[in-house]
């Protein structure tokens, strides 16, 4: 792809958008940044947008129309009107991932699904580096994949969590690996339904080859669909049926292609879930070369990522987890499932569009109180009327605090929101920063 002299429109100035205007800028292309937030409001933007002399445009429809080449940031609705227009007029619109995928060297090991992608990706790469295998980590976990462009080599994997955001906005992206770890509802308010949802994880096998693996867990039902759109062999992860080829559980041992990795009792990371999590990511590594004692032992020493059903501290007896991640009811389902005792948990944030009632028999029984906290607790409260005690608390801190004052030994405070962080702060890192700053400064051992 030439970007020397390409008049270029990058759309959406957060990370991955200033990181597109960055790559670009730095091979000849004439970029024009833009964003629908003023540049005044969107932090420390301005400041590297001057760095890289790279001007900055209210979002217009006009501004868009005459460029040669749009990208798109993940957060910016790959259907709306501005866009949609500039399609019309035969602009090529491409996300950010797909920008990189045209420039990353090496093989691309991609995880994408609605649950698990980020522990999956950081321990697929931890797995690697405990094996020795080259490898650089990034995508939605943190460095975005153009600025993953200058280090990339043609004998080191990319491992890439990739969001359905994300892959909703590639065309020609090729994973050498590709695993779709699950699927429910999310992000049903910016995909429109779960049909489009499910697409835009789709495409992570689209331009799969025979050469290639796609990795799936064969209890989904989704994943059973997706199987037979990938040209790439398929390996299947599960918790109750063996597959030749595939990563299972078998009693207490984890099972690799027949092969005994482990036993359950020398994992750390908590919840049946997480198991999932470990027999996708073995199964990717072992598509790499590593070997299964190295797998093994990565297995062992991997720390959970923070944020993802993260032990802050034991108080008074009362344990208190923290897994802001959790932005939607079969995340937050997952981690109830993993913690045993009595609970309190904590829900809200802003609403993705999604039902909140399959949490309502989870909780029934062992909820001491449902701690309800920011833009839509009225939603979630109408749905687990009944089931379970509710209190409209407001926000996390008095959230943690509430149930510091009440909770007893033996039982456990959970952030889980099952939300998302937009309506109170930046990110659901902000988020969980302050529930464990909270949960920090109480009194007591």
């Amino acid at each position: 792809m030439k970007t020397e002299g390409l008049k270029v429109v990058v759309v959406g100035m957060a990370k991955s958008g200033l990181a597109a205007a960055e790559f670009l800028s730095q091979r000849g292309a004439l970029v024009t940044a833009t964003d629908a937030t003023p540049l005044e409001k969107l932090g420390d933007a301005g400041a590297m947008l001057d760095r890289l002399q790279v001007p900055f445009v209210a979002q217009n429809a006009d501004l868009l129309e005459k460029a040669e080449l749009v990208v798109v940031s993940p957060g910016v609705a790959a259907h709306a009107p501005d866009l949609e227009r500039a399609r019309s007029a035969g602009v090529p619109v491409i996300g950010e991932v797909e920008l990189a995928a045209r420039f990353l060297q090496g093989p691309i090991a991609a995880i994408t699904g609605s649950n698990g992608k980020t522990t999956t990706t950081a321990l697929l790469g931890h797995l690697l580096a405990t094996a020795g295998v080259p490898a650089q980590v990034g995508g939605n976990i943190g460095i975005p994949p153009t600025a993953m462009v200058h280090s990339s080599r043609q004998d080191q994997w990319n491992v890439l969590e990739l969001s359905s955001f994300q892959l909703a906005t590639t065309y020609s992206l090729r994973a050498r690996i590709a695993a779709i770890l699950n699927i429910s509802e999310n992000h049903l308010d910016w995909h429109g339904s779960m049909n489009a949802y499910k697409e835009a994880k789709g495409r992570v096998l689209r331009h799969q080859t025979a050469e290639d693996l796609a990795v799936l867990k064969l209890d989904d039902e989704a994943s059973l669909a997706y199987s037979g759109q990938t040209k790439a062999r398929v390996a299947w992860f599960s918790l109750s049926t063996p597959k030749n080829g595939g990563a299972w559980l078998a009693g207490d041992d984890l099972v690799l292609d027949g092969q005994r990795l482990m036993s359950t009792k020398e994992v750390t990371l908590p919840g049946r879930h997480n198991l999932e999590n470990i027999l996708a990511a073995a199964r990717m590594a072992r598509e790499t070369g590593a070997g299964l004692e190295a797998i093994a032992r990565g297995v062992k020493t991997f720390a959970a990522v923070e944020h993802r059903l993260e032990f802050v501290r034991t108080r008074r007896g009362v344990k208190y987890f923290n897994d802001s991640k959790a932005t939607t009811p079969a995340a937050a389902l997952k981690s109830i499932e993993a913690l045993d005792g009595p609970l309190w948990i904590i829900l809200g944030g802003k609403d993705k569009g999604l039902d909140f009632t399959p949490l309502r028999a989870p909780l029934a029984g062992r909820t001491r109180a449902a701690l309800l906290v920011g833009q839509d607790a009225g939603k979630i409260a109408g749905q687990l009327a009944g089931a379970v005690p509710l209190e409209q608390v407001g926000t996390i801190d008095a959230a943690v605090r509430f149930a510091a004052e009440r909770a007893q030994a033996g039982e456990v405070v959970l952030l889980a929101p099952a939300c998302t962080s937009w309506d109170q702060f930046k990110n659901f890192e902000e988020r969980g920063k302050l529930f464990k700053a909270v949960v920090r400064e109480l009194e007591g051992d």
